[in-house]
Protein backbone atom coordinates (compact mmCIF):
# COMPACT_ATOMS: atom_id res chain seq x y z
CA UNK A 1 0.00 0.00 0.00
CA UNK A 2 2.81 2.40 0.83
CA UNK A 3 4.59 1.79 -2.48
CA UNK A 4 1.70 2.98 -4.67
CA UNK A 5 2.24 6.72 -4.13
CA UNK A 6 5.94 6.23 -4.80
CA UNK A 7 5.24 4.41 -8.08
CA UNK A 8 2.75 7.04 -9.16
CA UNK A 9 5.25 9.77 -8.32
CA UNK A 10 7.98 8.00 -10.30
CA UNK A 11 5.73 7.65 -13.33
CA UNK A 12 4.79 11.31 -13.10
CA UNK A 13 8.46 12.33 -12.93
CA UNK A 14 9.31 10.05 -15.86
CA UNK A 15 6.49 11.53 -17.94
CA UNK A 16 7.62 15.03 -17.03
CA UNK A 17 11.19 14.22 -18.10
CA UNK A 18 9.95 12.80 -21.41
CA UNK A 19 7.90 15.94 -22.11
CA UNK A 20 10.87 18.19 -21.28
CA UNK A 21 13.16 16.06 -23.45
CA UNK A 22 10.65 16.22 -26.32
CA UNK A 23 10.37 20.00 -26.06
CA UNK A 24 14.14 20.47 -25.91
CA UNK A 25 14.69 18.27 -28.99
CA UNK A 26 11.99 20.19 -30.88
CA UNK A 27 13.47 23.58 -29.97
CA UNK A 28 16.99 22.43 -30.88
CA UNK A 29 15.90 21.30 -34.34
CA UNK A 30 13.86 24.47 -34.88
CA UNK A 31 16.79 26.66 -33.86
CA UNK A 32 19.05 25.17 -36.52
CA UNK A 33 16.54 25.88 -39.28
CA UNK A 34 15.83 29.46 -38.21
CA UNK A 35 19.46 30.50 -37.69
CA UNK A 36 20.73 28.59 -40.72
CA UNK A 37 18.23 30.32 -43.00
CA UNK A 38 19.35 33.76 -41.87
CA UNK A 39 22.96 32.94 -42.71
CA UNK A 40 22.15 32.00 -46.30
CA UNK A 41 20.76 35.28 -47.64
CA UNK A 42 20.42 33.93 -51.19
CA UNK A 43 17.57 31.73 -49.94
CA UNK A 44 15.64 34.83 -48.92
CA UNK A 45 15.83 36.14 -52.47
CA UNK A 46 14.71 32.83 -53.95
CA UNK A 47 11.88 32.40 -51.45
CA UNK A 48 10.48 35.91 -51.93
CA UNK A 49 11.42 37.19 -55.39
CA UNK A 50 10.17 34.22 -57.41
CA UNK A 51 6.71 34.03 -55.77
CA UNK A 52 6.38 37.80 -56.00
CA UNK A 53 7.14 37.76 -59.74
CA UNK A 54 4.23 35.37 -60.27
CA UNK A 55 2.01 37.56 -58.12
CA UNK A 56 2.97 40.62 -60.15
CA UNK A 57 2.22 38.89 -63.45
CA UNK A 58 -1.28 37.81 -62.40
CA UNK A 59 -2.08 41.20 -60.86
CA UNK A 60 -1.15 42.92 -64.13
CA UNK A 61 -3.29 40.47 -66.11
CA UNK A 62 -6.34 41.04 -63.89
CA UNK A 63 -5.93 44.81 -64.03
CA UNK A 64 -5.51 44.75 -67.80
CA UNK A 65 -8.78 42.83 -68.02
CA UNK A 66 -10.52 45.35 -65.77
CA UNK A 67 -11.30 42.73 -63.11
CA UNK A 68 -12.62 43.88 -59.72
CA UNK A 69 -9.95 45.01 -57.27
CA UNK A 70 -10.61 42.09 -54.95
CA UNK A 71 -9.01 39.79 -57.54
CA UNK A 72 -5.75 41.61 -56.87
CA UNK A 73 -6.21 40.74 -53.21
CA UNK A 74 -6.92 37.12 -54.18
CA UNK A 75 -3.60 36.94 -55.99
CA UNK A 76 -1.59 38.61 -53.22
CA UNK A 77 -3.01 36.25 -50.60
CA UNK A 78 -2.29 33.32 -52.90
CA UNK A 79 1.28 34.53 -53.37
CA UNK A 80 1.75 34.64 -49.60
CA UNK A 81 0.51 31.06 -49.27
CA UNK A 82 2.76 29.99 -52.16
CA UNK A 83 5.76 30.85 -50.00
CA UNK A 84 4.53 28.32 -47.43
CA UNK A 85 3.65 25.74 -50.08
CA UNK A 86 7.04 25.95 -51.82
CA UNK A 87 8.83 25.70 -48.50
CA UNK A 88 6.78 22.66 -47.55
CA UNK A 89 7.60 20.88 -50.82
CA UNK A 90 11.25 21.79 -51.35
CA UNK A 91 12.48 22.31 -47.80
CA UNK A 92 10.27 20.14 -45.60
CA UNK A 93 9.62 17.42 -48.16
CA UNK A 94 13.25 17.08 -49.21
CA UNK A 95 14.76 17.70 -45.77
CA UNK A 96 15.59 14.08 -44.90
CA UNK A 97 17.14 13.65 -48.35
CA UNK A 98 19.39 16.65 -47.78
CA UNK A 99 20.25 15.44 -44.29
CA UNK A 100 21.42 12.15 -45.76
CA UNK A 101 23.49 13.96 -48.38
CA UNK A 102 25.42 15.88 -45.71
CA UNK A 103 25.70 12.88 -43.38
CA UNK A 104 23.35 14.00 -40.62
CA UNK A 105 20.49 11.54 -41.04
CA UNK A 106 22.32 8.56 -39.54
CA UNK A 107 23.22 10.67 -36.51
CA UNK A 108 19.61 11.75 -36.08
CA UNK A 109 18.39 8.16 -36.16
CA UNK A 110 21.05 7.03 -33.70
CA UNK A 111 20.23 9.81 -31.26
CA UNK A 112 17.86 8.62 -28.49
CA UNK A 113 15.18 11.22 -29.15
CA UNK A 114 11.59 10.92 -30.37
CA UNK A 115 11.46 11.00 -34.16
CA UNK A 116 8.29 13.07 -33.93
CA UNK A 117 10.27 15.77 -32.09
CA UNK A 118 12.73 15.88 -34.98
CA UNK A 119 9.94 16.29 -37.52
CA UNK A 120 8.04 18.83 -35.41
CA UNK A 121 11.21 20.89 -34.96
CA UNK A 122 11.72 20.92 -38.71
CA UNK A 123 8.15 22.12 -39.23
CA UNK A 124 8.15 24.84 -36.56
CA UNK A 125 11.54 26.18 -37.61
CA UNK A 126 10.46 26.22 -41.23
CA UNK A 127 7.20 27.95 -40.38
CA UNK A 128 9.00 30.77 -38.56
CA UNK A 129 11.45 31.13 -41.43
CA UNK A 130 8.75 31.19 -44.11
CA UNK A 131 6.54 33.63 -42.20
CA UNK A 132 9.26 36.27 -42.55
CA UNK A 133 9.29 35.66 -46.31
CA UNK A 134 5.51 35.92 -46.48
CA UNK A 135 5.62 39.27 -44.67
CA UNK A 136 8.10 40.58 -47.22
CA UNK A 137 5.76 39.56 -50.06
CA UNK A 138 2.83 41.26 -48.32
CA UNK A 139 4.74 44.50 -47.71
CA UNK A 140 6.01 44.59 -51.30
CA UNK A 141 2.50 44.01 -52.66
CA UNK A 142 1.08 46.69 -50.38
CA UNK A 143 3.63 49.23 -51.58
CA UNK A 144 3.36 48.36 -55.29
CA UNK A 145 -0.34 47.55 -55.68
CA UNK A 146 -1.85 49.44 -52.71
CA UNK A 147 -3.41 46.19 -51.48
CA UNK A 148 -5.62 46.43 -48.41
CA UNK A 149 -7.18 43.48 -46.59
CA UNK A 150 -10.44 44.48 -44.90
CA UNK A 151 -10.83 41.51 -42.58
CA UNK A 152 -14.48 40.58 -42.14
CA UNK A 153 -14.10 37.84 -39.51
CA UNK A 154 -10.73 38.18 -37.72
CA UNK A 155 -11.03 35.19 -35.35
CA UNK A 156 -12.15 32.77 -38.04
CA UNK A 157 -9.30 34.03 -40.23
CA UNK A 158 -6.80 33.25 -37.48
CA UNK A 159 -8.19 29.77 -36.90
CA UNK A 160 -8.28 29.02 -40.62
CA UNK A 161 -4.67 30.12 -41.03
CA UNK A 162 -3.47 28.04 -38.08
CA UNK A 163 -5.41 24.98 -39.27
CA UNK A 164 -4.01 25.43 -42.78
CA UNK A 165 -0.45 25.61 -41.44
CA UNK A 166 -1.00 22.53 -39.25
CA UNK A 167 -2.36 20.53 -42.18
CA UNK A 168 0.27 21.84 -44.59
CA UNK A 169 3.27 21.12 -42.39
CA UNK A 170 1.77 17.80 -41.31
CA UNK A 171 1.70 16.98 -45.00
CA UNK A 172 5.31 18.17 -45.32
CA UNK A 173 6.45 15.94 -42.45
CA UNK A 174 4.76 12.97 -44.12
CA UNK A 175 6.27 13.73 -47.51
CA UNK A 176 9.75 14.06 -45.98
CA UNK A 177 9.90 10.32 -45.35
CA UNK A 178 8.08 9.37 -48.56
CA UNK A 179 10.28 11.57 -50.75
CA UNK A 180 13.38 10.19 -49.10
CA UNK A 181 12.37 6.59 -49.73
CA UNK A 182 11.45 7.44 -53.33
CA UNK A 183 15.04 8.46 -54.13
CA UNK A 184 16.34 10.98 -56.63
CA UNK A 185 13.46 10.41 -59.02
CA UNK A 186 11.31 12.63 -56.83
CA UNK A 187 13.10 15.68 -58.26
CA UNK A 188 11.57 15.00 -61.66
CA UNK A 189 8.16 14.24 -60.18
CA UNK A 190 8.14 17.53 -58.26
CA UNK A 191 9.01 19.46 -61.40
CA UNK A 192 6.08 17.88 -63.25
CA UNK A 193 3.66 18.30 -60.34
CA UNK A 194 4.38 21.95 -59.58
CA UNK A 195 2.06 23.67 -62.06
CA UNK A 196 -0.85 21.21 -61.58
CA UNK A 197 -0.59 21.82 -57.84
CA UNK A 198 -0.75 25.59 -58.40
CA UNK A 199 -3.85 25.05 -60.54
CA UNK A 200 -5.66 22.72 -58.13
CA UNK A 201 -4.64 24.82 -55.15
CA UNK A 202 -6.36 27.91 -56.53
CA UNK A 203 -3.43 30.14 -55.65
CA UNK A 204 -4.40 32.81 -58.19
CA UNK A 205 -8.17 32.35 -58.44
CA UNK A 206 -11.09 30.92 -56.41
CA UNK A 207 -11.20 27.11 -56.61
CA UNK A 208 -14.97 27.32 -57.09
CA UNK A 209 -14.31 28.45 -60.66
CA UNK A 210 -12.63 25.17 -61.68
CA UNK A 211 -15.68 23.05 -60.97
CA UNK A 212 -15.15 19.35 -60.32
CA UNK A 213 -11.36 19.83 -60.18
CA UNK A 214 -11.93 21.77 -56.98
CA UNK A 215 -12.67 18.47 -55.25
CA UNK A 216 -9.19 17.18 -56.12
CA UNK A 217 -7.61 20.39 -54.86
CA UNK A 218 -9.60 20.28 -51.65
CA UNK A 219 -8.57 16.66 -51.00
CA UNK A 220 -4.91 16.85 -52.03
CA UNK A 221 -3.81 20.35 -51.10
CA UNK A 222 -4.57 21.93 -47.70
CA UNK A 223 -3.93 25.41 -49.06
CA UNK A 224 -6.86 25.03 -51.48
CA UNK A 225 -9.37 25.01 -48.62
CA UNK A 226 -7.28 27.39 -46.53
CA UNK A 227 -7.17 30.01 -49.25
CA UNK A 228 -10.84 29.59 -50.02
CA UNK A 229 -11.78 30.14 -46.39
CA UNK A 230 -9.38 33.04 -45.88
CA UNK A 231 -10.68 34.82 -48.98
CA UNK A 232 -14.15 34.62 -47.52
CA UNK A 233 -13.28 35.74 -43.99
CA UNK A 234 -10.64 38.32 -44.94
CA UNK A 235 -12.25 39.81 -48.04
CA UNK A 236 -15.92 38.99 -47.69
CA UNK A 237 -15.91 36.92 -50.90
CA UNK A 238 -18.61 34.57 -49.63
CA UNK A 239 -20.22 34.46 -53.07
CA UNK A 240 -17.06 32.86 -54.49
CA UNK A 241 -16.53 30.39 -51.65
CA UNK A 242 -16.41 26.67 -52.40
CA UNK A 243 -17.57 25.63 -48.91
CA UNK A 244 -18.47 27.56 -45.79
CA UNK A 245 -15.46 28.71 -43.70
CA UNK A 246 -16.57 26.60 -40.72
CA UNK A 247 -16.82 23.45 -42.84
CA UNK A 248 -13.40 24.11 -44.33
CA UNK A 249 -11.96 24.66 -40.84
CA UNK A 250 -13.16 21.26 -39.66
CA UNK A 251 -11.84 19.56 -42.79
CA UNK A 252 -8.45 21.20 -42.34
CA UNK A 253 -8.28 20.11 -38.69
CA UNK A 254 -9.10 16.57 -39.78
CA UNK A 255 -6.38 16.71 -42.44
CA UNK A 256 -3.90 17.97 -39.85
CA UNK A 257 -4.62 15.03 -37.54
CA UNK A 258 -4.34 12.51 -40.39
CA UNK A 259 -1.12 13.96 -41.79
CA UNK A 260 0.52 14.23 -38.37
CA UNK A 261 -0.31 10.58 -37.67
CA UNK A 262 1.00 9.56 -41.09
CA UNK A 263 4.21 11.51 -40.52
CA UNK A 264 4.94 9.59 -37.32
CA UNK A 265 4.15 6.29 -39.05
CA UNK A 266 6.30 7.14 -42.09
CA UNK A 267 9.40 8.10 -40.10
CA UNK A 268 9.02 5.00 -37.92
CA UNK A 269 8.77 2.91 -41.09
CA UNK A 270 11.90 4.59 -42.42
CA UNK A 271 13.79 3.69 -39.26
CA UNK A 272 12.47 0.12 -39.42
CA UNK A 273 13.79 -0.27 -42.96
CA UNK A 274 17.19 0.93 -41.82
CA UNK A 275 17.30 -1.61 -39.01
CA UNK A 276 16.03 -4.57 -41.02
CA UNK A 277 17.88 -4.04 -44.30
CA UNK A 278 20.90 -2.04 -43.18
CA UNK A 279 19.94 0.81 -45.52
CA UNK A 280 17.58 3.76 -45.44
CA UNK A 281 16.03 3.43 -48.88
CA UNK A 282 13.63 1.04 -50.54
CA UNK A 283 15.78 0.87 -53.67
CA UNK A 284 19.06 2.19 -54.98
CA UNK A 285 19.34 5.93 -55.35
Amino acid sequence: MNSSPHKIGSRTESLKELVIYFIRATIARSYVRVIGAQRELSWIVGDTLLPFLSVTAYVLVYRAMGAPERYTEFVVLGGILIAFWMHMIWSMGMQLFWEKEVGNLERFLMTPMPRSALMLGMALGGMVMTTSRALIIYIAAKLMFKTEFHIVDPWMSVWLFLATMAALYGMGMTLASLFFMAGRGIFYALGVMQEPMFFLGGFYFPIKSIGMFAVAGAVLIPTALGLDGLRQTMMGAYDLGYLSPLTELWILLGMAVVFLWLSVYAVDRLEQIGREQGKLVLRNQ
